[in-house]
């Protein structure tokens, strides 16, 4: 395992990360072939978490380039799965139109591209449930969709929620847009946010991917806390916040409790949540060759790691600092 740290790999940032069969039949869904993910999607059955991710996989993948989702639509116009690919679509197409700068960084125009997109993706989703009703997938979209005018939303948000919930109760792709919602840069604040990932969090069982969502409130806190708009310029006052003995302690529980049921499939979350662990770990200077395992684990596979745009102006900076900690 060592010996893979001679030098950092050539990052591989494909969305799918290392769910290889995903990003097979995405590819040929963009040549087409539309029924190799109708057929992935049905095989995948109710497997949630890994559903929740091929999903938004393939829903990005529409968004960019949606000739194949219109071609299945034609094809099978009451197919469920085609209700959400549509709605994820557009939600993609949402957040590409508004961007991803502070709302001051924002322009009106954005702001009413975005609320248009969300608006039709929300219309998408309800035709979803429709067609599927034991489906959390839709509503989970649908909270989604609700980032374009939370305020007023609000009760709407916890009743999608509770929908989904209903049907999982520890749906990941659920609580992780809960925090979201929650966080103060968006319709909550920093008390609203913890209670979303650690409520979850504590009552979910040993292994489920819920058990890591805590990590997640702690990178937006120290975002917002230190330095929003400075990112990699505010990285030591962040990082000393990691470094409090209590974050560490969290960091360890949730990694202990997500491992809990054996070690986590790289599949489904389990990429993106090695790197949550991993990036943690660095900020708080903590369990380097733990790290280094993780890392290993990992491999090439960056995909698209939001989180480490928290610290840093381009996530590759992020994993390469962390790589180079580690190694």
């Amino acid at each position: 395992m060592f010996g893979l740290f001679r030098k950092p790999p050539k990052l591989d940032t494909d969305y799918g990360q290392a769910d290889l069969e995903l990003r097979t039949v995405r590819d040929r869904a963009l040549a087409g072939d539309w029924a190799a993910a109708q057929g992935l999607i049905e095989a995948t059955g109710r497997d949630w978490e890994l559903r929740g991710r091929r999903l938004s996989v393939l829903g990005s993948a529409a968004g960019e380039f949606p000739q194949w989702l219109d071609a299945w639509e034609a094809a099978v116009p009451v197919d469920p799965t085609v209700a959400i690919l549509r709605a994820d679509a557009l939600m993609d197409q949402a957040g590409e139109a508004r961007g991803y700068a502070s709302a001051r960084n924002t322009s009106q125009e954005q702001f009413q591209e975005f609320h248009r997109l969300s608006a039709l993706a929300a219309q998408a989703c309800q035709r979803a449930v429709e067609l599927n009703p034991d489906d959390p997938y839709p509503w989970t979209t649908r909270m989604t969709s609700m980032l374009a005018d939370g305020h007023r939303q609000r009760d709407e948000f916890l009743a999608a929620l509770g929908e989904s919930v209903k049907r999982d109760p520890y749906n990941f792709e659920t609580h992780l847009m809960a925090v979201t919602f929650f966080c103060e840069k968006w319709y909550g604040s920093h008390e609203q946010m913890f209670a979303a990932a650690r409520g979850p969090a504590a009552a979910a069982p040993a292994g489920s991917p819920v058990a890591m969502l805590p990590l997640l409130a702690h990178f937006e806190y120290a975002l917002r806390e230190f330095g929003f708009d400075t990112r990699a310029e505010s990285l030591t006052a962040k990082a000393n916040y990691f470094r409090r003995p209590e974050v560490i302690r969290e960091i360890d529980a949730c990694a202990a409790k997500w491992r809990g049921a054996g070690e986590p499939r790289l599949i489904g979350r389990g990429i993106t949540l090695r790197h949550w662990l991993a990036l943690a770990n660095y900020l708080a200077e903590h369990d380097r060759k733990g790290t280094k395992a993780l890392l290993a684990q990992i491999g090439p596979y960056l995909g698209s790691t939001a989180a480490y745009g928290y610290f840093w102006s381009r996530q590759t900076d992020g994993f390469h600092t962390v790589w180079k900690w580690a190694a």
